[in-house]
């Protein structure tokens, strides 16, 4: 195979991306393709945290295929990720996050609860090195970054009490373009940290209304 990375060497260092690890917690919507992004950009150790199966509206809204069916999230994603590239190390954790999980340096953040969020950031954020938050309702994203300092102080503040979310669960409404560009913005900060560019803590894309707003 030639060289697979020829044409992003310009926008991806290759000699940081080769020796970070990530860890995705939470396979869904955003997660899985973080994850499926991630393998294609070329980070050599991934780690995946999710205790979820995969159900028929996974095929639609999260890009699972029938055949994963009743397997759980984290063996499904791990199979494309070796159909893409099979010398990537894949670490599996069938299970819900827990504080004393080992975590990588670089962490994305992909579950659908502002609690969850909460539990996540108190015991692993001022430790990693990177982190980015992907949250989507409709065709409206947000995507949240810290990383050297950037956003470390802004990022609590939008861990809002349970009682002030909208009912529901994050993803109740969701379609797989709007997880994909999720995916993409998170990545696009990942890649400007690999670069030494400054992240940006907190913006929003509305698709509907054609907006993207910054913090």
């Amino acid at each position: 195979m030639t060289d697979r990375f020829a044409r992003q060497t310009d926008l991806v260092p290759l000699a940081r991306l080769h020796v970070v690890s990530a860890t995705v917690i939470g396979v869904g919507a955003i997660g899985r393709q973080v994850a499926l992004q991630l393998a294609a950009l070329g980070v050599r150790k991934l780690q995946l945290i999710d205790f979820d199966v995969v159900e028929p509206t996974n095929i639609t809204t999260q890009g699972y295929f029938i055949s994963d069916l009743g397997t759980t999230k984290v063996a499904a994603t791990q199979k494309v990720i070796r159909d893409i590239d099979p010398t990537i190390q894949v670490t599996m954790i069938e299970d819900r996050f827990r504080p004393r999980q080992q975590i990588d340096e670089v962490v994305f953040c992909c579950v659908d609860s502002i609690a969850t969020r909460g539990v996540i950031w108190r015991a692993v954020g001022r430790t990693c090195s990177f982190w980015s938050d992907g949250r989507m309702l409709g065709e409206v994203m947000r995507v949240l970054t810290v990383a050297e300092e950037v956003g470390s102080d802004h990022y609590p503040t939008t861990l809002f009490q349970p009682d002030e979310a909208q009912p529901g669960r994050c993803t109740a409404r969701s379609t797989i373009y709007t997880a994909n560009l999720a995916a993409a913005l998170m990545l696009h900060q990942f890649a400007r940290w690999l670069r030494g560019v400054p992240v940006e803590r907190d913006f929003t894309l509305n698709l509907l209304a054609g907006e993207l707003m910054g913090v």
